[in-house]
């Protein structure tokens, strides 16, 4: 079976080395990349979009992030298979990509064999495909922690306020009002317990979400 393949990362030389590494394999064809949510949404939106098995992605990209990507895609083309290609590596992150639709979750520090058998993994309809670095995340005790309770928009915030992005820039980001990332910034620090910013980047370094 040839298994093809859209790409979505941000970075031109990843893509291109993704590339490469597939159209080594018979079986794999990159038939589509983009360099963000937005584009690779847009393209499966067309009345003629390439052929697509899986796809690809990065979850921290401008514009739409990989979250809300997965997201949309697993409500609009629920065959359409997806698999996170990511430098994060905390159960965290892990977590919350599964929950948003991901198939599949391999770190950028994974020797290129993995992404490849793992790409051929949620092909063939496997779910919960891990690189063998995270392979026992989810079940970690870090799994009962605060933050894996926030709702999927909650963690998209949560991840902007650790970049230091203003709310505004968040809000435009996700396409939501300022007063709702404001509403989103208020329970997760109640869902946290942290009073203030400090507090908060230091919940986060103690979780390793960034």
């Amino acid at each position: 079976m040839t298994v093809h393949v859209m790409l979505v990362d941000d970075h031109a030389v990843v893509r291109a080395g993704y590339r490469r590494l597939l159209e080594l394999e018979p079986d794999c064809v990159v038939s589509a990349e983009c360099g963000d949510g937005d584009a690779a949404y847009a393209l499966l939106q067309q009345r003629q979009p390439p052929p697509v098995d899986v796809i690809v992605l990065d979850l921290s990209m401008p514009g739409r992030s990989g979250f809300d990507l997965l997201r949309r895609i697993a409500l609009r083309w629920p065959t359409l298979r997806r698999l996170v290609f990511s430098m994060h590596d905390s159960p965290a992150m892990v977590a919350q990509a599964l929950a948003a639709g991901a198939d599949g979750f391999v770190t950028k520090s994974s020797p290129p064999e993995v992404l490849v058998a793992a790409l051929r993994r949620v092909a063939a309809g496997e779910q919960r495909v891990l690189s063998p670095d995270i392979a026992d995340a989810p079940a970690q005790p870090a799994a009962q922690a605060p933050h894996l309770a926030l709702s999927p928009r909650e963690f998209q915030v949560l991840q902007g306020l650790l970049a230091g992005d203003a709310l505004d820039v968040i809000a435009e980001r996700l396409h939501l009002s300022a007063k709702t990332v404001s509403n989103h910034q208020t329970l997760i620090r109640q869902k946290l317990g942290v009073g203030n910013a400090v507090e908060l980047l230091r919940y986060a370094q103690l979780h390793r979400l960034f």
